[in-house]
């Protein structure tokens, strides 16, 4: 019996995890068209000549979908080996906000709407086309991101500092009278022109005023192009690997070079590649 139930948490595993078998592309390739279909209902309903007309077949085909993701969630965590790991992992995570939603909406109006996190779910799609280019590209952007991390937090602690500063003396130098009331509402006037978003709700009027806003939107500019300029260094310097779209079971990390016996992540032993099919057809 205990042979009997691994063998079967295998063979769910092998389809629902992997995309190197043709009945785990099958799978795959159903599960992505019901998310661009439920996507597309979710985005339908919020158009008021479809609601007021359909609103009951909406709701009944949002129903639909969510139990149908609910059931493949469920059997994720029983298939997978190291259930846990696959509950607080990247997909794991997207996989458990697409169909929380629904559920919500019994509670509070409207949050059915937030199902549209469902089409972060489409990233799979890479490895179900096996779009290796795609898979390994994702992978350098995803270790040139980790690695600008602590530089791009030291740089965004110096601008809030900058904002924050600044924002306190247009309050002291433009006041109440020009529109800044408080010193949290010029920081975000600071925030804004910094950006060089300018929304003009909160403008300068005085010449000491302006001068000190003209010194922020020139540093702006400048300071843009630094996030920029770091992540692309870290990009040239990432090493790019050829990877397959196998997934560890135990940490669920995708993407492993295709003579991986163990995976670089957690150091688990991987399923061998010309394993899938066997364990489809037993």
């Amino acid at each position: 019996m205990a042979e009997h139930k691994d063998s079967l948490r295998r063979k769910l595993y092998t389809i629902i995890f992997e995309a190197e078998t043709p009945a785990g592309k099958a799978f795959d390739i159903m599960l992505l068209m019901l998310i661009v279909a439920s996507v597309l209902v979710v985005s339908l309903e919020s158009v008021v000549a479809f609601r007021r007309d359909y609103l009951h077949i909406f709701q009944a085909m949002e129903w639909a979908f969510t139990i149908l993701f609910t059931i493949e969630y469920f059997l994720r965590i029983y298939s997978s080996s190291r259930p846990f790991n696959y509950i607080f992992s990247f997909f794991g995570i997207i996989d458990f906000l697409a169909i929380i939603p629904t559920y919500l909406s019994l509670f509070f109006v409207g949050s059915q709407y937030l199902l549209v996190i469902r089409v972060f779910r489409l990233l799979r799609i890479a490895r179900v086309f096996r779009l290796t280019s795609f898979v390994n590209e994702g992978h350098v952007l995803s270790k040139a991101l980790k690695a600008s991390m602590t530089k791009i937090t030291v740089f965004l602690s110096v601008v809030m500092m900058m904002v924050v500063v600044v924002g306190a003396l247009m309050y002291v130098i433009e006041g109440r009278a020009s529109g800044y009331t408080s010193i949290p509402k010029s920081i975000y006037w600071a925030i804004v022109t910094l950006t060089t978003v300018g929304f003009g709700d909160i403008t300068p009027v005085t010449p000491l005023g302006q001068f000190l806003a003209s010194c922020l939107m020139i540093t702006g500019y400048g300071i843009i192009a630094v996030p920029t300029g770091i992540v692309s260094v870290e990009l040239a310097n990432a090493e790019r690997l050829s990877t397959s779209t196998r997934v560890c079971p135990n940490c669920h990390k995708e993407g492993h070079t295709p003579s991986a016996n163990f995976c670089d992540n957690c150091g688990y032993e991987l399923h061998p590649m010309n394993v899938h099919q066997s364990e489809i057809t037993q």
